[in-house]
């Protein structure tokens, strides 16, 4: 064993480029070798890498991993592989200072426990569906109901509070994918799902998250990201000002399920189609609690196809993020429901308005409404979309 720990170590050193340490991590967990100390520390962050060291461990005593890609310019994601979740974005402001600009936690037990779906890969449907029923063919489906009345992004246990499988991706550019089996039943969706999210992240700055899966049964499926943003480091998120590229929005009832009416946005507290502060129109929003919760339908309608969703700036830092996607909606949530209980990475208390949120997505309770643009995903297709996250300063 001794050999072989040598032979790996080796292999890891920063000089070797022939072999992603990201392998080498994979390949240790696969021979049974528990992550140490040694394992630590020879695979410590370096451009143009994946590294990988231990964030925690599971009640059963399963291993979670944190990864992270980190490009040439010193940007860096980090993503563990309990719910393929984002935990933390190194990114710099106008003076180059590095700043983590997603809500997150510096360790993995508070993730067990908060209900705020923080970085998350969302699945298998995201956002909500009116009373958690659905009907495919002749056959009514029941979800749990874990959010008054309906199903929110997938139930008890979506996708964001399960275990995924770390798989190392040859790449020129720093990438991990993790996979998993949603079996036929899981949270009363039908069909067995095999699905995987790919992040990769260029000297661009851009994050680029992809998503693809297949059934043997005909299903439903909205996969997302739920990361809450703040390009200042912290404090309130209102003084970002909001580019949404978005004619019409969904409105909603009050348990926040669309009525099944496209919405005009002019004349709206819900208009962000010009450079907008998030805080102006906030109020005449309503909502208890008050803030944006809203899908919002892209220009491009409900044609496929590749676009710009919305651009955000903080211009106390100069940190832009722009959001593209093939998606034909956009979910735009101002954090109404972080109440203070939560304290963060770096001691930050996660208050009201402290992060946001853009949910690239089809629309909520789609399977509801006839007018939306079909979720359902049949045996002998693919589900693939990508949405990237490009950082930036102003």
């Amino acid at each position: 064993m001794t050999i072989i720990l040598k032979f790996i170590e080796k292999l890891a050193m920063p000089h070797s480029l022939a072999f992603p340490r990201s392998i080498l991590f994979a390949a240790l967990l696969m021979l049974g070798i528990a992550p140490t100390a040694w394992a630590d520390s020879i695979i410590e962050p370096s451009p143009g890498y994946v590294t990988s060291k231990p964030f925690g461990r599971m009640p059963d005593g399963q291993l979670v991993t944190l990864h992270t890609l980190t490009n040439k310019n010193g940007v860096s994601v980090s993503i563990m592989d309990y719910g393929a979740t984002i935990v933390k974005i190194m990114a710099p402001d106008r003076n180059g200072q590095l700043e983590d600009v997603v809500l997150g936690f510096d360790k993995f037990s508070p993730y067990l426990h908060q209900t705020t779906h923080m970085g998350g890969t969302i699945g298998r449907y995201g956002n909500r569906i009116a009373k958690g029923q659905f009907t495919l063919g002749k056959t009514l489906y029941q979800l749990p109901l874990n959010n008054g009345p309906n199903s929110l992004h997938g139930g008890t246990r979506g996708f964001d509070r399960r275990m995924w499988k770390f798989e190392p991706v040859e790449s020129d550019i720093p990438a991990v994918r993790f996979s998993r089996l949603s079996p036929d039943g899981e949270e009363g969706y039908p069909g067995n799902l095999y699905v995987s999210v790919t992040f990769s992240l260029n000297d661009d700055n851009e994050l680029r998250i992809s998503y693809e899966a297949t059934t043997d049964k005909v299903t439903i499926i909205n996969l997302t990201n739920h990361s809450y943003f703040n390009l200042a480091g912290g404090g309130t998120i209102l003084n970002h000002i909001l580019t949404l590229h978005a004619d019409a929005f969904t409105p909603v009832d009050d348990t926040l399920i669309p009525t099944g009416e496209i919405k005009d946005v002019d004349g709206t507290p819900w208009d962000f189609r010009e450079p907008t502060l998030i805080g102006l129109h906030l109020q005449e929003v309503g909502g208890k609690p008050i803030g944006y919760d809203h899908n919002y339908v892209l220009q491009k309608g409900f044609f496929s196809g590749w676009s710009v969703a919305a651009e955000v700036e903080d211009p106390k830092s100069g940190r832009t993020l722009t959001v593209s996607t093939d998606q034909p909606g956009v979910q735009f949530y101002t954090g109404n429901f972080l109440d203070g209980t939560l304290t963060g990475a770096g001691g930050h208390v996660y208050r009201q308005y402290t992060g946001f949120c853009l949910e690239t997505q089809h629309f909520p309770d789609s399977p509801n409404h006839a007018n939306f643009p079909s979720t359902i995903l049949v045996p002998g297709e693919t589900y693939k979309t990508s949405t990237v996250y490009a950082f930036g300063i102003k």
